[in-house]
Formats: structure tokens, C-alpha cells, sequence
């Protein structure tokens, strides 16, 4: 396929409770979208957290960059999304979902629809939202020229990532299949890796299975370091 750009950005971040702040040593917890800029269109991943619910404002002072104006600092109008997928629908993932309009599919896999409405998952009010046009999937599927969604349970049952073939190699869209460059690097600690709060005991499977794909590189929901094999060429931009 023809080359393709991935540009990460920050859409939000939350502050940490002190017990989380010392365990992780940091006092925000951000998260990340990808926009995928391909030969027919941006493919959104992640959207990070919403506005306007007063029990996440009381818990951790989010700090969000609207959607329209954090596409717009990359150079793109949200007119230009022609698909989405959120890696699980956890509310700093998937947040901002109502403000992509009803005419986007978002893909999301069965088994992650399934919790929308259970206690504690999400905000459903940012998720399950009237109008939106939600592609149910049950395992692969290829959602863009190039683009494909593979299931990678563990921190959630629903947990998806994103593979991008291009023409230097496979570029992953992790999501939180794990949680920083220095787990995939190997760490196994609190601060680095998230296979100790996994939900779903198939984490380290979903591990395995990304790094079968022999990545070039490989993105993060909440981290801003981007691992690259070792003398990879990198796809153009981002």
C-alpha cells in the first residue's frame, strides 16, 4: 500500500489520586489519540476523556483538549475522519465519541460493547450516545486500505489494537495492550507495565501476539514514547 503518516497527540489528562501518584510517580495520567492519515482518509484511534460529567471532574480534574481543536493543531478538520476505533471504551479512551457525529463508523468488538452500561466501566453518557453509528465486530477486521483491528484482551475482555502495513514494515497501535515503551522494552514493574491491573487474563497472549507482528515501531495510549526497532526506517511523518 502506499505510505501512510501516524500523528499522535494529547487529548487529556487526569490527575492521579496521592496513592497513584507515588506508586507511578507522576501526578497526571494523559492519554493519546492517533490520527492514521491514509490514502482514502484519517483513521481515528482513541479520543481521550470528555467534559461535562461532574463525578470524573471531582475525582481528577481532567484537563481536555476538545477534539476538533487538538485534530486542528495537527492540521486536520474532524471532516476529515472517516473511521474510528477506540482500543476499549474505558471514559479516557472514548470520551469524546459524541463529538464525531453520527455519520463515522466507530468499530469497536462485541465483547467491549457488552460493558457499556455494567457499574464503574465507563461514562455511558460519552459512549452510548444517540445517533452515533457503532460498528459491532467479533475479532479482525480490516477497516481502512492497510489498516486492521486485532482483538488483544487484557487490560480489558474487549481490548483492541490497531496494525498498519506499510511499505518499511508493520507500525502497532497498542493502545493499552500495553502500557509503555519500557514494557514492550521488557519491565515488568507497577510504573512501566500494566499486566498487574490487567481484567483479563489473556494480557500477556495479546503481548505475544503483537510482538509476533515484528513491529517498526509501536505507539502507546498513555505513553509519548514511541519504541522503533533498531535501524527501522520510519514511515513518513509522525
Amino acid at each position: 500500500m502506499a505510505d501512510v503518516r501516524v500523528v499522535p497527540f494529547l487529548v487529556s489528562e487526569l490527575r492521579l489520586d496521592p496513592e497513584e501518584r507515588l506508586t507511578l510517580g507522576r501526578e497526571w495520567w494523559p492519554s493519546y489519540a492517533h490520527a492514521v492519515i491514509h490514502r482514502d482518509g484519517v483513521f481515528l484511534f482513541d479520543n481521550g476523556a470528555g467534559l461535562g460529567n461532574a463525578e470524573i471532574d471531582e475525582m481528577f480534574t481532567p484537563r481536555v483538549v476538545p477534539l476538533d481543536d487538538a485534530l486542528a493543531a495537527q492540521g486536520i478538520a474532524l471532516a476529515d475522519v472517516t473511521g474510528v476505533a477506540n482500543c476499549h471504551l474505558h471514559f479516557d479512551h472514548a470520551g469524546q465519541n459524541g463529538r464525531l457525529g453520527g455519520g463515522v463508523p466507530i468499530f469497536v468488538q462485541r465483547a467491549e460493547w457488552e460493558m457499556v452500561h455494567e457499574p464503574d466501566y465507563t461514562v455511558p453518557e460519552w459512549v452510548d450516545v444517540p445517533g452515533l453509528r457503532y460498528e459491532v465486530i467479533d475479532g479482525e477486521l480490516e477497516v481502512a486500505p492497510g489498516l486492521r483491528l486485532i482483538p488483544t484482551p487484557g487490560h480489558t475482555r474487549g481490548h483492541q489494537s490497531l496494525c498498519i502495513d506499510t511499505p518499511q514494515g508493520t507500525v502497532v497501535l497498542a493502545g493499552q495492550a500495553l502500557q509503555s515503551r519500557r514494557e514492550w522494552e521488557g519491565a515488568t514493574d507497577t510504573v512501566g507495565s500494566g499486566a498487574p491491573g490487567a481484567r483479563d487474563p489473556r494480557y500477556p497472549e495479546s503481548v505475544e501476539r503483537l510482538r509476533a507482528l515484528d513491529p517498526i515501531r509501536v505507539h502507546f495510549a498513555h505513553d509519548p514514547e514511541v519504541w522503533t526497532r533498531a535501524g527501522a526506517v520510519s514511515p513518513g511523518g509522525g
